[in-house]
């Protein structure tokens, strides 16, 4: 198994004017894990995603996507990314189908209808292929959103708060198809204001607070930043959201 992180940046750093967004942020990622990206909004994440995806330059800083440095192998990081935002992307003119064809035509593959077919099956949208994709459910709506960002098989795949407004039963939905994009050996790098989403999903975990990331581990490490709660009967480890608070608190106020 290569040793080479999926994704890594190296000081990264990027500002709007006299508004430092980003201040020297380290990110690393082994292949076929989940990186989950923890922040307030206003905290940088979306940036990340940006410089990540070549949508926006960093001022300063490294960021390698896959091997590829992302400043000086744009087309090479393209090629292996699918990237999913805040609101699902697809044409609700469109089909299903159609939507999945498009873009593998646009990626330039070859037979792109079953690359559609296969992705239709894989993410349980046969019975609903024929239909325009503004019919769909919101769950709908995200896995196939998701599907198009994995047109071609990219290694790596960013996902920028993917359960935004969806009801609790499509978040489950779009929780189940990232573990299973991870189990398959997908990378993932999923930005996320739901601390328990981190916590289902996250192979590792980075909170990102005023540009700077204060805190980066396991899950099990995370909650051994803080002592844990005792009962009487039991003894119960602080959550990732006890954790957050607490590193942002602190970061706050210093």
């Amino acid at each position: 198994m290569t040793t080479t992180p999926a994704l890594e940046t190296i000081g990264l750093t990027k500002s709007y004017g006299d508004r430092a967004v980003l201040r020297g942020v380290d990110l690393s990622a082994p292949p076929g894990s989940v990186l989950a990206l923890l922040g307030s909004n206003g905290a940088g994440k979306t940036t990340i995603v940006r410089i990540l995806s070549t949508l926006l330059r960093a001022d300063a800083g490294t960021a390698v996507v896959n091997g590829y440095d992302v400043a000086t192998q744009p087309d090479r990081v393209r090629a292996s990314i699918g990237l999913t935002g805040q609101f699902a992307a697809v044409d609700e003119v469109l089909t299903g189908r159609e939507n999945l064809v498009l873009v593998a035509e646009l990626r330039r593959l070859r037979r792109a209808g079953a690359v559609a077919d296969e992705l239709l099956e894989r993410f349980d949208l046969v019975d609903a292929a024929g239909r325009r994709a503004a019919t769909y459910s919101g769950g709908m709506r995200r896995r196939l959103d998701l599907a198009m960002s994995l047109v071609g098989d990219p290694p790596v795949l960013f996902l920028d708060e993917p359960t935004t407004a969806l009801d609790p039963q499509s978040r489950l939905e779009v929780w189940r198809t990232v573990r299973e994009l991870a189990g398959r050996g997908t990378s993932v790098l999923l930005t996320t204001q739901h601390l328990e989403e981190a916590e289902h999903l996250a192979d590792r975990v980075a909170i990102l607070h005023e540009g700077r990331v204060v805190a980066d581990g396991t899950v099990a490490e995370l909650q051994r930043l803080l002592p844990p709660v005792e009962t009487r009967v039991i003894e119960v480890q602080p959550s990732l959201e006890d954790v957050f608070l607490a590193v942002v608190g602190a970061r706050s106020a210093s």
